[in-house]
């Protein structure tokens, strides 16, 4: 029997929202107290759209559902995602809610963040063009903690995924409520990529040894890819544990950097690569990431990743 043609390689189910950086001298002095920063950029936010941009740029076809205001971020950031080739008809403008936004401050290897979600949480299961699932071979979703109206749904989406055929993959981000919970944990066994940070593992482990922490998650799901900043990155594929160093270079802004390990790891995924050279080509996408400020400015194409594989 021939095998399903499918339109889209992946398909993101994420937030939304502009990221606008601010680098240099970045910790506030309140009191009306004014200070002057190195640089100021307005660029593509969110964890998943950063995502997107990078599997797009390393040839992947990309189709995104989520949901904006009806304003001039969320103007903006459909713009850029049609700029990168992304499929944005999945995309929802809500036009009583304005479009989340994220203020950065970051001093190179560090950054604290500020977001208003607006309209990140509002994103629902009825929202979905299931056509636009249908259609892919894989299903991406980001920001696990603060997409409160999908939360609830997503066993159910990821379940009809898997009966359409795609395969599943789940980068949680940060749970600024500090819970860890929102029922990860069942969650967790439908997902075959589970991509978090160290910092990540250990929260949703509740424990704060992070080998312990990764014993706990690692046996829930097909592939752990656990992103460990300047030490690199390991996988666990089963019992299989894979490592890779930091490749070299300059960095300037590590925001988005984890979203562009993401991208690395679907590509060599889905085409079927080796677990080590998977690792490598995510952790090579994510080190390049860092050289522009903003997390897609420095995002690597195929051929540019190569030449560090």
């Amino acid at each position: 029997m021939m095998k399903e043609l499918k339109q889209f390689d992946v398909v993101v189910v994420g937030e939304l929202n502009p990221d606008l950086i601010l680098s240099g001298d970045v910790q506030p002095v309140f009191g009306q107290v004014e200070k002057i920063v190195n640089q100021s950029t307005l660029t593509i936010g969110s964890s998943s759209a950063i995502f997107a941009c990078g599997a797009a740029r390393l040839g992947l076809w990309v189709a995104f559902v989520g949901k904006v205001g009806g304003d001039l971020f969320g103007e903006y950031i459909r713009n850029s995602l049609d700029e990168y080739g992304i499929d944005t008809s999945g995309i929802v403008v809500d036009k009583l809610t304005p479009t989340g936004v994220s203020v950065i401050l970051s001093t190179g290897n560090d950054r604290a963040i500020l977001t208003y979600p607006g309209t990140i949480p509002h994103l629902s299961y009825s929202d979905i063009n299931q056509e636009l699932i249908k259609n892919a071979r894989h299903l991406h979703v980001g920001s696990y903690f603060i997409q409160d109206s999908l939360r609830s749904d997503m066993p159910f989406l990821f379940e009809r995924a898997h009966e359409w055929g795609l395969s599943v993959s789940l980068d949680t981000n940060f749970d600024p409520t500090g819970k860890w919970d929102g029922g990860l944990d069942k969650l967790l066994r439908s997902v075959d990529v589970f991509l978090p940070n160290a910092v990540e593992c250990q929260g949703i482990a509740r424990d704060a040894n992070l080998e312990h922490a990764l014993d706990k998650i690692q046996s829930k799901v097909k592939y752990l890819g656990v992103k460990l900043g300047e030490k690199g990155a390991i996988l666990y594929q089963g019992s299989k544990k894979y490592s890779c160093k930091a490749i070299n270079v300059t960095v300037v802004d590590t925001v988005g950097a984890g979203d562009s390990f993401d991208a690395g790891f679907i590509y060599g995924y889905l085409a079927g690569w080796e677990p080590e050279q998977i690792l490598k080509l995510a952790n090579i996408c994510g080190g390049l990431s860092t050289r522009q400020a903003g997390g897609t400015a420095a995002q690597p194409t195929l051929d540019e990743a190569l030449c560090y594989l």
